[in-house]
């Protein structure tokens, strides 16, 4: 799983997550974007996710229904432990105060962040 997502590959991983098993033309269908993209182009990205081990999939005579392998919450950790270690030296305080410099925080964002804190301790 330390092979990065394009953001295609991640779209598709988003429906994929969404729906939990698709095949290409209801992942179409879901699409949240226009123009979609071509059946082929999901159906490429589709094998490359299976070439990169974040994708399955399962026959049903002769159609192919895709599942997720590798589950959302463990890429997202896998992910940001990435960028924490490639981009913020390893420091997660670092990371926090990029992600707070650059977005304006709501009170209510302010008192979320000090209850995951106190639950951390």
């Amino acid at each position: 799983m330390n092979k990065a997502l394009t953001t295609l590959e991640l779209k598709v991983m988003n429906l994929l997550w969404q729906e939990q098993k698709a095949q290409v033309k209801e992942l179409l269908s879901i699409w949240p974007e226009t123009p979609k993209p071509a059946y082929n182009t999901v159906s490429t990205m589709i094998r490359i996710l299976e070439d990169k081990g974040y994708v399955a999939h399962e026959s049903k005579g002769r159609s192919y229904f895709y599942y997720p392998v590798v589950q959302k919450n463990d890429y997202q950790k896998n992910f940001m432990h990435n960028v924490k270690q490639s981009l913020f030296s390893g420091s997660l305080n670092s990371l926090v105060s990029c992600l707070i410099d650059n977005d304006r925080l709501s009170d209510n964002e302010i008192k979320e962040l000090k209850d995951l804190i106190n639950k951390a301790k």
